[in-house]
């Protein structure tokens, strides 16, 4: 793991040694070096070049050997095959830091990525901080550092950027120069075969110059490393990200870009949302939240006071409130009674405040130091159509006075384009986020009350449940001994008891007699249901025969599931049927289930029975371990939840039962990785408790 302060020398060095520098404008070496002076940085620079002479008005070190003191950082432009050996060369000089932007290693296949893996090697136990390979560089604009090949500089702001494309990188640097949006820290990662996601996100969080970190993720090299980094830099400042390769397509083309394997799309949205990072999907919602974050104080609550010169926009407004989980605050009396003296007599002063068309500036200022002193207003939104009687810069002058006393957040929304061009630059340049429709800054106000929240939640509670793990160890090697992948049934309701789950009298049979004679024993009624290792889901066969309650109801049923399992699947084996004592009346039928995920470990999803999940995928996931709040989350946040709240006047379910099984299924998940998949399907649960009636696990 690399420490912020072996961070140091790639961020702050003293002296660079440029290995490749070259004379020629269009070479890498060149750009390079031509950035690094253009930026202003005050270090010592070595070019370096077997040709010697002289670079950009600095004379050319032939090698690494005779350079006139050990560089800390230095960055490698040259080909391939020569960069390994550069990196020795490097480390004999006792460089501290290395940054390679050569491409052509892992993501081109076995000969890169052998290639890679000795210079990791080499990085790891020479003790050098590793940028790259396959990276645009780095810039640090609190000290003039430019150390990219990318054409345009960033400015110097309070956003840091980090991206695993270094093509990306280039892109948003030049977009954002348009923008005139500045940056604390950019950083290309590459292909990561020193520095990670985590290393960077960890030194960002301790950076006192960044108030906010973007990040474009494609790939995690180590999910538990990356959470457990985020979630104390979140405590601290937002981190906002987009994480591509959310589609069996773009997990593809993710691969063959870094070379990196891709985890589920569910189980890395389940990571950020857990870590307390904000995702978005594309590059203009990434920077409208970071914009509205580097300038504007966190809301302190949903209440959100609307002031316009527009019905209509207003009404906009309200609807994108609703769906973003805010509210229109209702006024203070006091604000009230200063509004109606205020404003016309056609004006709305209920939220929306609608100064109506023809408000001038003095209107909006007046309207807005009503609103930033009232005590139910937690965030302020200015919106503006350019009518005849707008004054724009005015305006947006009032706005900005305005702002300056007050300590809630004020966004605002300048319709149009040509007109109220200038008002929208003041605003910019005064740190008001300022947006052209009110739905994209409605959702920067709601992300940032949802930083407020996460920040001021309780502190989560981890669950410890008792369990025999000796006995699930046992049951595991036993089955991994014999060559079976799946645990036989009886063997997985052993670990259901190893790990106390609720579960009822079963007895697996395997002809009608025994059916019968296990019936008779358990006590009727029974359910009879199908068990094969080849069949995953018992509803595909209509293999299950429910509240039986003589013997010749057993016999029948027994016929009637083997006969019909055996037509509709001739290649599965029948193992025989389980008999099983009724679960509890009126009931509802839920599911638990957790997969190995190759980034982030085990993924515990919950759902109802059926259509619902299968169809609809209305299911919410979590990572392993779940914290006692996590359970809490993922019962109440399905679409179908109000169904087991009690719907129609039916009662409600044991909610805190479901939450014992998933954190007992949590605790699993985290003894053994060996299970690669577990499923409790279904769960039956009332308002009395629950019962898991059947398990399925299986071992990697």
């Amino acid at each position: 793991m690399q420490s912020n302060a072996k961070l140091k020398h790639l961020f702050n060095p003293d002296s660079i040694a440029v290995v490749g520098a070259s004379r020629h404008p269009g070479k890498l070496g060149h750009v390079i070096m031509s950035n690094i002076l253009r930026a202003g940085y005050k270090g010592k620079l070595f070019p370096v070049n077997p040709a010697g002479g002289e670079i950009l008005g600095l004379e050319v070190s032939t090698s690494t050997d005779n350079l006139p003191v050990p560089p800390d950082l230095g960055i490698i432009t040259l080909p391939r095959e020569k960069v390994l050996t550069a990196m020795e060369d490097l480390a004999a000089a006792n460089v501290s830091a290395i940054c390679v932007i050569t491409a052509g290693f892992r993501e081109t296949g076995r000969d890169g990525f052998e290639l890679e893996m000795a210079m990791a090697d080499l990085a790891r136990r020479k003790g050098i901080t590793l940028l790259g390979p396959n990276s645009l560089g780095l810039v640090n604009t609190e000290n003039g550092l430019d150390a990219t090949i990318a054409q345009a500089s960033p400015a110097k702001g309070s956003i840091a950027f980090f991206s695993q494309s270094g093509a990306l990188c280039s892109a948003i640097l030049d977009w954002a120069d348009g923008e005139n949006i500045g940056f604390s820290k950019f950083v290309s990662l590459g292909n990561k075969a020193g520095l990670s996601e985590a290393d960077v996100l960890e030194a960002l969080g301790d950076d006192p110059e960044t108030k906010v970190i973007i990040g474009y993720l494609e790939s995690v090299d180590d999910g538990e490393k990356f959470l457990r980094k985020a979630r104390l830099v979140t405590e601290k400042k937002p981190v906002i990200m987009i994480k591509a390769g959310t589609t069996q397509s773009g997990a593809r083309a993710t691969s063959s870009h870094t070379g990196s394997m891709a985890g589920s799309v569910v189980a890395s949205t389940a990571a950020l949302r857990q870590a307390g990072i904000i995702q978005v999907h594309d590059l203009e919602a990434l920077f409208d939240l970071a914009r509205a974050f580097a300038t504007q104080p966190l809301p302190e609550g949903p209440n959100l006071t609307v002031v316009t010169n527009s019905g209509g926009p207003g009404i906009l407004a309200a609807d994108a409130c609703e769906g973003a989980g805010l509210h229109l605050a209702r006024p203070a009396q006091k604000t009230l009674d200063i509004l109606s003296e205020a404003l016309p007599p056609f004006a709305a002063i209920y939220n929306p405040i609608d100064i109506i068309g023809d408000a001038k500036a003095d209107r909006y200022r007046v309207t807005l130091e009503a609103v930033a002193t009232d005590e139910f207003t937690n965030a302020i939104m200015v919106l503006l159509t350019p009518t005849a009687s707008a004054e724009i810069e005015e305006t947006a002058q009032a706005v900005i006075e305005v702002a300056k006393d007050c300590d809630k957040p004020i966004f605002a929304c300048f319709m149009g384009d040509e007109r109220i061009g200038p008002g929208r630059d003041m605003l910019l340049a005064a740190g008001i986020p300022c947006y052209g429709y009110p739905e994209p800054a409605i959702r920067a106000i709601s992300a940032m009350h949802a930083q407020y929240s996460w920040r001021h939640r309780p502190f989560p509670v981890e669950v410890c449940f008792r369990r025999d793990k000796g006995k699930a160890e046992r049951l595991i090697r036993k089955s991994r001994k014999i060559g079976l992948k799946e645990l036989p049934f009886a063997d997985a309701m052993d670990m259901a008891m190893a790990y106390e789950l609720p579960i009822p009298e079963t007895r697996l049979v395997r002809t009608s007699d025994q059916a019968v004679r296990a019936a008779k024993k358990l006590g009727y009624p029974v359910a009879l249901k199908i068990v094969s290792p080849h069949i995953a889901n018992r509803s595909d066969v209509d293999g299950v025969a429910l509240d039986l309650h003589t013997p010749r109801e057993v016999r029948d049923a027994w016929l009637d599931i083997t006969t019909r399992t055996q037509r509709k699947r001739p290649d599965a084996y029948l193992a025989g049927c389980l008999v099983q004592t009724m679960g509890p009346t009126k009931a509802r039928e839920v599911v638990v289930k957790f997969t190995q995920d190759p980034q982030f470990g085990p993924l515990i999803s919950f759902s109802l029975a059926g259509p619902s999940a299968e169809v609809l995928k209305d299911i919410s996931y979590r990572l392993a371990p779940l914290t006692l709040q996590d359970a809490q989350d993922i019962v109440r946040e399905i679409k179908s939840f109000p169904l087991l709240r009690g719907a129609r006047g039916e009662d409600p379910v044991d909610l805190a039962a479901i939450e014992d099984i998933l954190l007992s299924m949590s605790q699993m998940a985290s003894d053994f990785p060996d299970i690669q998949e577990a499923e409790l399907n279904p769960i039956l649960v009332n308002a009395e408790g629950a019962l898991v009636t059947d398990l399925r696990l299986t071992i990697g």
